[in-house]
C-alpha cells in the first residue's frame, strides 16, 4: 500500500493558506456592507491648493500665477563683495597640555575658551605647556585641529 504524498507540514501551509484567503473575502465584505449602510466616506476627487494643501475643492483659477520658465533661477545666488565678510582664519591661545614623548597635546582658544587638539606634524615651532600660540584650524577625524602652530613672541 503506497504513502500518501501529502506531509503533515503540507497540509498546515494549506490550511493556513485557505484560512488568510477566506479572512479576506470576510474583511472585503463588511467593507462592502458598511459602505451600502453608511454610503462612502472620504474625498472621492482630491485637488492640491496653490499651497499644495490637499482640499476637496478644485482651485479657483482667477488665484492661478503664470511663471516663465527663463525667470526660474537654479543656482547658488552669487554673494555680493559688501556681504561677505572677512574672518582671520589666525587665531591665538595657550597650550594646555602638550606630551612630547606621545606628539600631541590641547590648545585652549583665547576667544571661545574652547579646547583643540593639536599633534606634532601640524607644529612649526616646539611647544610647551603655557605657551602663548598662534594657529589654524582644520577639520579633522574627530572635530577641529590646531595646525600651523607657532609661538607667539
Amino acid at each position: 500500500m503506497a504513502k500518501s504524498q501529502q506531509t503533515f507540514n503540507k497540509s498546515e501551509k494549506e490550511k493556513k493558506r485557505l484560512k488568510k484567503r477566506e479572512d479576506k473575502k470576510k474583511k472585503m465584505d463588511a467593507r462592502k456592507a458598511e459602505a451600502k449602510e453608511h454610503g462612502k466616506k472620504g474625498i472621492e476627487f482630491a485637488y492640491v491648493d496653490h499651497f499644495g494643501n490637499i482640499t476637496d475643492t478644485p482651485p479657483d483659477p482667477s488665484e492661478k500665477l503664470k511663471v516663465e520658465a527663463e525667470s526660474i533661477q537654479i543656482s547658488v545666488p552669487k554673494t555680493l563683495e559688501s556681504d561677505r565678510v572677512e574672518i582671520d582664519p589666525v587665531r591665538k591661545g595657550t597650550v594646555s597640555f602638550f606630551d612630547t614623548s606621545k606628539g600631541f597635546g590641547f590648545i585652549v582658544d583665547g576667544e571661545n575658551q574652547e579646547k583643540y587638539f593639536c599633534h606634532v606634524s601640524g607644529l612649526i615651532d616646539e611647544i610647551t605647556e603655557g605657551n602663548l600660540v598662534s594657529f589654524e584650524l582644520e577639520k579633522g577625524m574627530k572635530g577641529m585641529n590646531a595646525v600651523k602652530v607657532t609661538i607667539v613672541k
